[in-house]
């Protein structure tokens, strides 16, 4: 029985996802027209594949095996039509994304707008989150993410310098409820903090004084907010301290809007790495994005 490879892609999708909802925008058609795929799919196989209710969707034993014999032969096909960008005069194809706003918009936009420019015909998809997404699961081609936090068994290739951490609040904050002079006295602050998506948990702050052991602090926070552009606002609006990135800042410090405090006490990490799996390698498109982006 001969079936149709985008079907397969498709049941793949769903099974890796578990949502149709998810698995359809990746896919880009609607919900509706994914379920019929399916269904057909099943029929025509004569298997029931997917354990539906209106909450989630499960593989059956027979989905399992499946999606098991296939999923690498999909992969290998996939690959060798990645492949075939070498014998292009124009390399075509699309790349999806993963990063954070840090890593994609303040340190390598230019870099994916040049590329974009230069290569026309390679489709980018760009998502920033602050997740640990599985690029894997979530179908992902390329990662980005701080070398402290890289998925193992990857292939990884810096492509920004050090990141800087710096505590600031507004001159009127500090005038009001005066200035901490080490990490431990911010218990005793309003400090704004930054909820991540990853198992709904707060970011902790960090300090590390010359070459001390990394001392990690969660304070009471006044506010938690989804988004650092949030926090940013809050400190310019003297609701209280905040940690974020230098990059982020230096405009607000410069105009005099925030105050550096702790710095002694500055936390500075690897950089930011874009990973893949070692399959895609050899693929044309990623040494393309590679040779952009790296650090040079």
């Amino acid at each position: 029985m001969s079936e149709n490879l985008n079907d397969l892609k498709a049941f793949i999708m769903v099974a890796r996802l578990k949502s149709f909802t998810k698995a359809s925008g990746q896919l880009g058609v609607s919900q509706s027209a994914l379920s019929y795929t399916l269904k057909m799919l099943e029929q025509r196989l004569g298997i029931k594949l997917l354990n539906r209710t209106t909450r989630s969707v499960s593989l059956t034993q027979e989905g399992e095996k499946l999606l098991y014999d296939i999923e690498p032969l999909i992969i290998g096909i996939e690959q060798k039509l990645y492949n075939l960008n070498e014998f292009r005069t124009s390399p075509t194809g699309k790349l999806r994304i993963n990063g954070t706003e840090l890593s994609i918009n303040y340190f390598l936009w230019d870099k994916l707008s040049q590329f974009s420019k230069e290569h026309p015909n390679i489709h980018l998809e760009l998502t920033m989150d602050y997740a640990f997404t599985d690029i894997v699961k979530d179908r992902y081609d390329i990662g980005i993410r701080l070398g402290e936090y890289l998925q193992k068994d990857m292939i990884s290739v810096k492509v920004t310098p050090a990141l800087h951490m710096m505590t600031v609040a507004s001159p009127e904050y500090l005038k009001n409820f005066g200035t901490p002079q080490n990490p431990r006295e911010l218990y005793k602050h309003r400090c704004i903090g930054l909820r991540l998506p990853s198992h709904e948990r707060i970011q902790s702050w960090e300090f590390r004084k010359d070459m001390s052991e990394v001392d990690t602090i969660s304070p009471d926070f006044s506010m938690v907010v989804s988004h650092a552009r949030l926090q940013i606002k809050t400190g310019v609006d003297g609701l209280g301290i905040v940690w974020l990135p230098k990059i982020m800042i230096e405009k607000e410090i410069q105009q005099g809007q925030l105050v550096a405090i702790l710095e002694e006490w500055n936390m500075v990490y690897s950089g930011y790495y874009m990973y893949y799996p070692s399959r895609r390698e050899s693929s044309p498109l990623f040494r393309l994005l590679v040779d952009a982006l790296k650090l040079t």
